[in-house]
C-alpha cells in the first residue's frame, strides 16, 4: 500500500536527505529526492504526490517559499517542513500559511514515519470529505441517497472508508432506512464493482429452499430436484452477496453458514466435494444481533464473523433536517413516474410532514407522498392530502396549546409521540396479518415472518383478539 504514495524530499543536506529518503523506503514508500527548491517544484508540476517534506531553511528558494509555490500548483498537496529546534517559532508560523507538521532536528525514524503516516491520513480524510462534498453539491446526496445533514455525512465517509476492503461488513438500522442502498454502494466502490452484486432476502424462503438457493443442490438430492441448480455463493463469484435480515436464520442455517465463512468454500446439498468460494459477504438486520446472542437466537460466534465493520444507519427522525430534501426528491420521481403535474408542496404540508416521527423511515416517506401524488388534484401537494397514520392526520397533528414549556417536557412530548406513532403501525401490521389469515395466529406470524410467540406477544400488548378476526 505504501508504495502507491509518492513522497518528495527536500534537504540541502545530503546527510539529512538520504537519511530521511533511507526511513521512508524501509516502510516502502516510494521517494524521490532534491537538493534544492527550484528543481523540486518542476518536478512536483510534472507528477502528482502525495507528500512533500522540506527543509525550513535552504539557500536559494527557502522552505517557506516551497510551501506558497505549492500552494499555487496543488492546493491540497500535504507538506511537511524540517526545522532546527531554533526555527520552531518559524515553523509554527508556516504551519499557519497550510503546513500540516514540523519535525524538530535531531529526530528519531520513529517519529518521522508517525509524523508523515498521520498526515497521509488526514489527507485521505480530507480527500474524502472533498469528494463527498463535491457530490452533495452536484446532488442532493450520495450515489441514491438524499441527505447533507451530518449524520448521512458519516455513513458516506464509512461507505467510502470501507468499500476497497473485502472485510465483512454488518448493516444494522430499523426497516427503511436504506441497508440495501448502503449494500450496492460499497459493490459499487469496491474493486469488485465489475462482477456481480446478488441480493438475498432471509425472510422470503423457507429454510430448506433457503439452503437450497445459497449453497446450491445436486440433481436427486431432495423431492423435487430435478436438476442441479449452482448456490448464490457461486453466482456471485468474484462480486459481493448480500443477505438482508440474517436475524431470520435459522439454528441450523447458521452453523451451515459459519462453516462457508470459515472454509470459502461451500458444499452444494446433496454434494460431497466442496467448492472454493471467492465473495465479499454483507448482511443486514434491523434487529440487534448482539441481544439475539444473549437470548440464545443467534450463534455467538457467527456473529463475532459477520461484525468485522459495523455499519448503523440513523433512523430519519434523526436527520429530521434531511426531510424536506427527502420530500422534494420524492416528489419529483412520483410526479414523473405518475405522469402528473405536481410541483411540490405547501407550507402547511411540510410542516405536518416535519412534525411526524416516520416510524417506517424513508420507505414510508416514499409511500406516503407517492399516495399524496395521486390524491393531489392541484399543482402543490397540501396536508389534506397527506395521509399519515393510515388515513388519519390525528395522530400528527400540532396541538399548539400545549407546546412543552422546557426542555424536559419537548422530551417527554417527542417520545409520547414516537410511542404513539409506532404503536398505530404496530395495531396495523397485526390487524392486517390477521384479516388476511382469517384470525388464524400461526399463519399470520408465519406470513409476517415473526415467531408465533412474539406475534402473540405483541397482540397481547396491543390487546387485539384473534377471535374478532375468525372467518364465519
Amino acid at each position: 500500500m505504501n508504495a502507491e504514495k509518492k513522497l518528495l524530499v527536500i534537504d540541502d543536506e545530503p546527510v539529512i536527505r538520504e537519511g530521511v529518503r533511507r526511513i521512508l523506503e524501509s516502510e516502502s514508500f516510494h521517494v524521490e529526492t532534491f537538493a534544492g527548491g527550484h528543481a523540486a517544484l518542476e518536478r512536483i508540476k510534472q507528477e502528482a504526490f502525495d507528500l512533500v517534506i522540506t527543509d525550513l531553511k535552504m539557500p536559494g528558494i527557502s522552505g517557506m517559499e516551497v510551501l506558497k509555490a505549492i500552494k499555487e500548483i496543488q492546493p491540497d498537496l500535504p507538506v511537511i517542513f524540517i526545522t532546527g529546534y531554533s526555527s520552531v517559532d518559524s515553523a509554527v508560523e508556516v504551519m499557519k500559511l497550510g503546513a500540516v507538521d514540523y519535525i524538530a532536528k535531531p529526530f528519531t525514524p520513529e517519529e518521522m514515519l508517525s509524523t508523515v503516516k498521520l498526515a497521509l491520513e488526514q489527507r485521505v480524510v480530507a480527500l474524502e470529505d472533498l469528494y463527498l462534498r463535491k457530490e452533495l453539491l452536484d446532488t442532493e446526496g450520495f450515489d441514491q441517497f438524499v441527505g447533507k445533514s451530518q449524520e448521512m455525512i458519516k455513513v458516506y465517509r464509512r461507505i467510502m472508508q470501507v468499500a476497497p476492503t473485502d472485510s465483512t461488513v454488518l448493516i444494522t438500522g430499523e426497516s427503511g432506512t436504506g441497508k440495501e442502498l448502503v449494500a450496492r454502494a460499497l459493490h459499487k466502490h469496491s474493486a469488485r464493482r465489475e462482477n456481480s452484486f446478488v441480493a438475498v432476502d432471509c425472510t422470503s424462503l423457507a429454510e430448506s429452499l433457503l439452503e437450497s438457493e445459497l449453497f446450491g443442490h445436486v440433481k436427486g438430492s431432495f423431492t423435487g430436484a430435478i436438476q442441479t441448480k449452482t448456490g448464490l455463493f457461486k453466482v456471485a463469484e468474484g462480486g459481493t452477496l448480500f443477505l438482508d435480515e440474517v436475524s431470520n436464520l435459522s439454528l441450523t442455517t447458521q452453523a451451515k453458514l459459519l462453516r462457508v465463512l470459515q472454509e470459502r468454500e461451500v458444499t452444494p446439498i446433496g454434494g460431497t466435494r466442496p467448492i472454493p468460494i471467492n465473495i465479499r459477504l454483507v448482511v443486514a438486520t434491523n434487529r440487534s444481533l448482539r441481544d439475539m446472542v444473549t437470548e440464545g437466537t443467534f450463534r455467538e460466534d457467527l456473529f463475532f464473523r459477520m461484525n468485522i465493520i459495523p455499519m448503523e444507519l440513523p433512523p430519519l427522525r434523526e436527520r429530521s433536517g434531511d426531510i424536506p430534501l427527502l420530500v422534494g426528491h420524492a416528489v419529483r420521481t412520483m410526479a414523473e413516474e405518475l405522469g402528473k403535474d405536481i410541483k411540490g408542496v405547501t407550507a402547511g404540508a411540510m410542516q405536518v410532514l416535519q412534525s411526524y416521527t416516520f416510524p417506517g423511515n424513508v420507505r414510508e416517506l416514499e409511500n406516503i407522498i407517492e399516495r399524496a401524488v395521486v390524491l393531489a388534484e392541484d399543482s402543490l401537494i397540501t396536508h389534506e392530502d397527506l395521509e399519515l397514520n393510515h388515513g388519519s392526520n390525528e395522530a400528527i397533528t400540532l396541538d399548539y396549546t400545549a407546546v412543552p414549556l422546557s426542555v424536559e417536557e419537548l422530551k417527554e412530548t417527542k417520545r409520547q409521540l414516537r410511542e404513539h406513532a409506532v404503536e398505530d403501525v404496530e395495531k396495523a401490521f397485526v390487524v392486517s396479518a390477521l384479516q388476511r389469515s382469517g384470525g388464524n395466529v400461526t399463519r399470520a406470524s408465519e406470513e409476517t415472518g415473526m415467531l408465533r410467540p412474539n406475534f402473540q406477544a405483541m397482540m397481547k400488548k396491543l390487546g387485539i383478539s384473534a377471535r374478532e378476526y375468525v372467518e364465519s
